[in-house]
């Protein structure tokens, strides 16, 4: 058993658990992601289903499915903030945390940018990590 790591939303009414190793931990710029965090751009943390829990708050958890992707967002009725995502066809066994949701320390910082070329103008890439887009978004591309 890994260590646990802890998350909850804005109000503190929903909370999550995982253990660790993250399978994955990267931004996403996909239209998606950046609409439903309001953000430009999703860091997340992607945890293998079987080792993540929601501990409280199960009962104030809205679900969304993205209707074009099979997406599963959850977000706190409470307080709006988007906590974890899930797609049971393209990714299957595997759970996505928005790390800005997350409590403690985690093993590896953000390798890589999805959906790359989707970054609107006003949240340009810098640094020099991996970049993928194309039609999946997981297609390389030049830096």
């Amino acid at each position: 058993m890994g260590a646990v790591i802890h998350a909850q939303c804005f109000c503190g009414a929903v909370r999550l658990k995982a253990e660790l190793p993250t399978l994955e931990v990267a931004h996403c710029h996909c239209d998606n992601c950046r609409r439903a965090h309001a953000a430009g751009a999703l860091t997340y943390a992607r945890f293998a289903e079987d080792t993540f829990r929601v501990v409280v708050g199960e009962e104030l958890l809205t679900r969304f499915e993205t209707p074009e992707t099979g997406t599963i967002r959850a977000f706190c009725s409470v307080c709006g903030a988007t906590l974890f995502a899930h797609n049971t066809s393209r990714w299957p066994g595997v759970v996505d945390v928005s790390l800005a949701n997350i409590l403690d320390p985690i093993d590896r910082l953000p390798d890589s940018h999805f959906f790359a070329d989707r970054s609107p103008s006003w949240f340009p890439i810098t640094d020099g990590l991996p970049r993928f887009g194309g039609a999946t978004g997981e297609e390389p591309l030049e830096p």
